[in-house]
């Protein structure tokens, strides 16, 4: 081989990346789940990375290796509160509308419901200038409540309970926006007696049923 040869190859292992050390995701749960507490907390201006590693017991080395900014954290700790909820196919079956949608309501829904308040409320003014995370939200956030609720709404059509024309994603939404309203504007906790009001006193009669 020609020294110019052995130059060549030297040059080229020089430029091919080298491999740092395997990054360890084990603790991302922590982590993330550590933020949501910081967020719901601080909101989004008030929270810092130094506030999360803290929290989690982590160093920020540790966290700006597996997120560069505030932002990318903030957005994957978000869209992983969705993990956490209810699957679809265990949900409660009563038998009837209402005793669906009261079964939903205890202690363990309650607080989820409540941090999601909270952390909705930490991302507010974030989320009119990043659209990204005005989705994630959405999907964390709005959804899987709504989704539980056109289960059960379909449900009631299927028996007959309720007329097949309803508009069930109108009805879906006004339970969690009661919610959201009490939490977010007028500051007080939600209870069971307050939500077993909402479904007796406008969910089931807006669709067409009176609670026994």
């Amino acid at each position: 081989m020609t020294q110019t040869e052995q130059t060549g190859q030297a040059e080229q292992a020089e430029s091919r990346p080298r491999l740092g050390r395997k990054r360890d995701h084990t603790r991302d749960p922590e982590i993330l789940d550590a933020a949501l507490d910081v967020l719901a907390e601080t909101g989004y201006d008030g929270m810092t990375i130094d506030l999360v590693a803290a929290r989690a017991k982590a160093g920020k080395a540790t966290l700006y290796r597996r997120w560069s900014s505030k932002a990318d954290l903030v957005l994957d700790a978000v869209a992983c509160m969705k993990g956490s909820d209810l699957d679809l196919d265990s949900l409660p079956d009563t038998g009837t509308l209402r005793g669906d949608l009261v079964a939903m309501v205890r202690p363990p829904s309650i607080r989820d419901s409540e941090r999601k308040l909270k952390v909705m409320t930490g991302i507010v003014s974030m989320i009119a200038r990043n659209p990204e995370l005005a989705a994630a939200a959405h999907e964390a956030l709005v959804e899987p409540r709504a989704a539980v609720n056109r289960v059960f709404f379909q449900r009631a059509i299927d028996r007959g309970e309720v007329r097949a024309d309803l508009d069930v994603e109108k009805l879906c939404m006004v339970g969690p926006a009661m919610v959201a309203y009490r939490s977010l504007m007028l500051r007080i906790p939600v209870d069971r007696e307050f939500l077993i009001a909402n479904i007796d006193e406008i969910i089931l009669p807006a669709a067409g049923l009176r609670a026994a």
